[in-house]
């Protein structure tokens, strides 16, 4: 299974509130996104270079509530928007662990992809290891992303098991700009932007 980041996901209680956080940190404007109809869910997004982007994502207060759980765990999410997951492209989703739950297939307008989600949505190690995302086709939402001037430059991960969580990590991980930290559950991107070097947590 090799791993390439794809994109990281800021989760937030309402979009507008996860917008306003990233955009007055960053200084930078959040393009469109969209809706995840099968999982109840919206989002903004941002380019952070030219393959990888991140992303706000919310439960869309309009929307019908799956009758499963949402991805990211989002159903027991709450408090100020934060840095909650990553999302690494996979070659396959043929034998992905098993903690990462069954590929589900998804579509936003030309879009299609692949994404393993968790039957509780909760994934390995508290949330810290990547979902894992196959894109159908060459669509990607990077090609019609602004260029927002920012771009990745490091994603920390800090976890109470982090050996063992880094062990299953490094063997399959091809992105190399993951750190890792041990202590309580915190994920963080170090992110170069117009204005300078700015920490999202």
């Amino acid at each position: 299974m090799r791993l390439k980041i794809d994109h990281l996901a800021v989760c937030a209680e309402t979009l507008a509130e996860g917008v306003d956080y990233v955009e007055t940190l960053l200084g930078v404007a959040m393009a469109p996104g969209g809706e995840h109809a099968k999982m109840g869910t919206h989002n903004r997004l941002l380019s952070l270079g030219p393959d990888c982007y991140l992303e706000v994502i919310a439960i869309n207060p309009d929307a019908m509530a799956p009758d499963h759980p949402r991805w990211f765990d989002m159903d027991n999410f709450s408090g100020e928007p934060r840095l909650t997951n990553w999302i690494c492209q996979v070659d396959s989703m043929d034998d992905l662990p098993a903690g990462l739950g069954q590929p589900m297939s998804l579509q936003r307008g030309d879009l299609r992809w692949q994404m393993a989600v968790p039957p509780d949505g909760k994934l390995p190690f508290h949330g810290a290891f990547p979902a894992a995302i196959k894109w159908a086709g060459s669509a990607h939402p990077n090609q019609r992303l602004p260029d927002s001037g920012c771009t990745l430059g490091q994603l920390n991960i800090r976890h109470p098991e982090v050996e063992d969580l880094r062990a299953e990590l490094e063997p399959n991980l091809i992105t190399k700009n993951v750190t890792y930290s041990n202590g309580d559950l915190m994920l963080s991107a170090v992110i170069a932007t117009p204005s300078g070097l700015k920490v999202l947590q």
